[in-house]
């Protein structure tokens, strides 16, 4: 796979395991809701992360924790907007705006993001592709059901893995028939999206699986659910070195990035992890 260039960061796949910090302006997300809700507090946990060793700040401002309502189009640009400009003044971190909306990926890369993360693939806004297309960057493209409103009602599958390679496949064709260039894109196989616990786990022992895919993978198992239901944890916060087991799991399974919260003792995994399984 060929190198990505973001600024003045290059992300050489396969050499290490690079580390996106979660940057949720939200009032309700399912760990972190209300916790960095206001400028001051968003803009000083980008730059803990960033000190910790965050190679990408991923920044939302819509919810989707199950079963979370849509909020406005106004109210996402009002959350995600103004942090992205006050940390694009201060920093050159490659910037990743987390939403499902093409309007809000348009005014997220004019205000000084770098990169797109839809969870829904493409499939929640119709001009999705088009518009990264326009703009040229990278895009995360996610396996969902449903919305996250809906998306636990939608878990048959005959064959879990096969189907998400299938589904994954399908919208990479989209995407570069919309004119992405394929360099550009990046698959999460969506753990915890439209997926039961033992699907999950499932999941994750068959990572490796989506290698065949031919593009970056991103992983994002950060104070799940499903870890909480082995260590019997209901506080996500508390869910840190399950999700560490787990992110060390992934690196074996030459995940490229890691989606999480906790930058510092995630990225000791990673140091770690990638002498033991990559070198």
């Amino acid at each position: 796979m060929n190198p990505l260039n973001i600024r003045e960061h290059t992300f050489d796949w396969g050499k290490r395991t690079y580390l996106m910090g979660i940057l949720n302006v939200t009032p309700d997300s399912f760990s972190d809701g209300g916790d960095y809700n206001s400028l001051e507090t968003a803009l000083e946990q980008a730059k803990k992360m960033i000190e910790a060793g965050a190679d990408i700040i991923d920044i939302g401002g819509q919810s989707t924790r199950p079963g979370a309502e849509e909020i406005t189009l106004e109210e996402e640009l009002n959350r995600v907007i103004p942090i992205i400009k006050a940390l694009r003044q201060s920093s050159s971190i490659p910037i990743s705006i987390d939403t499902t909306r093409s309007q809000v990926a348009e005014a997220a890369i004019k205000a000084g993001a770098d990169m797109v993360n839809d969870i829904s693939g493409g499939t929640f806004d119709t001009k999705m592709f088009a518009t990264v297309a326009s703009l040229q960057v990278p895009l995360i493209i996610m396996h969902i059901r449903g919305t996250p409103k809906t998306m636990q009602q939608k878990t048959d599958y005959q064959d879990l893995v096969n189907e998400i390679r299938q589904w994954l496949n399908c919208q990479i064709k989209k995407a570069i028939e919309a004119g992405i260039a394929p360099n550009k894109i990046i698959i999460d196989p969506g753990i915890g999206f439209a997926k039961t616990y033992p699907q999950n786990i499932d999941l994750l022992k068959q990572l490796s699986r989506f290698q065949e895919l031919n593009c970056p993978i991103l992983v994002g198992v950060s104070r799940k659910s499903f870890i909480g239901h082995i260590l019997e944890e209901k506080d996500p916060k508390k869910r840190v070195w399950g999700t560490a087991a787990a992110c060390c799991h992934a690196i074996a399974s030459k995940t490229d990035i890691l989606r999480v919260h906790d930058v510092p003792e995630m990225k000791d995994i990673i140091k770690v992890a990638d002498v033991l399984f990559r070198h």
